[in-house]
């Protein structure tokens, strides 16, 4: 169902010791499974706290949990933990959470609205910023606006032009243009003040 690496399990392994519980373990759940929303949350979770619904993986040294009406959206799904520079990072891909992109069937609206919400703004959240969708013409021209860290960024067309749209139309082929109809010079608290940096989505 879900691969935890080595790494990542000596990684939890060194979180329960300092915390030195007896029978402590973590646990995994999905929050707003099936939309752009969904996200992964992990938490110590003593054997008084189990439900009884939860899905237990043995791993070296502890119990990994896995929320029972959380399972089905977790198939695939793997967890590392890569070392770096300043300590270290846990990665969760999770494939299917968010659900699937809708199909050639839904509205070209949503197909581009799903599109922003699960793949571009979690992308461009780390620089403060979020992108919205104000209009889809009949001939397929896509008008944005940008918001937060991205409203008066000085690498906002890169965003736009080699992240957003490249985006876009790789999902969405029928999207002939991406246009920002934002007004920059209003930007309040920009990622980047001047063309120097490198896009939300690099």
């Amino acid at each position: 169902m879900i691969d935890i690496t080595e790494r990542a399990q000596q990684h939890f392994l060194r979180l329960l010791s300092q915390q030195a519980i007896d029978g402590q373990g973590i646990r995994l759940r999905v929050t707003a499974p099936g939309t752009p929303a969904a996200n992964c949350e992990l938490e110590f979770c003593e054997p008084d706290e189990l439900t009884g619904g939860e899905w237990t993986i043995e791993c070296s040294g502890f119990n990994f949990h896995i929320d029972g009406d959380s399972a089905s959206w977790l198939d695939g799904a793997s967890i590392d933990y890569e070392s770096n520079s300043t300590g270290g990072q846990l990665n969760i891909r999770a494939p299917r959470i968010k659900g699937e992109l809708p199909g050639m069937d839904a509205g070209l609206v949503e197909r581009v609205r799903y599109v922003l919400d699960a793949e571009v703004n979690p992308k461009i959240a780390a620089h403060g910023g979020r992108i919205s969708l104000l209009e889809v013409s009949a001939e397929g021209v896509v008008v944005l606006q940008f918001g937060g860290g991205c409203h008066g960024c000085g690498m906002v067309d890169v965003t736009l032009k080699n992240g957003v749209e490249k985006t876009l139309r790789e999902r969405v082929p029928e999207i002939t243009e991406v246009r920002d109809a934002t007004d920059h010079a209003g930007g309040s608290n920009p990622y980047y003040s001047k063309h120097e940096g490198k896009s939300a989505l690099a």
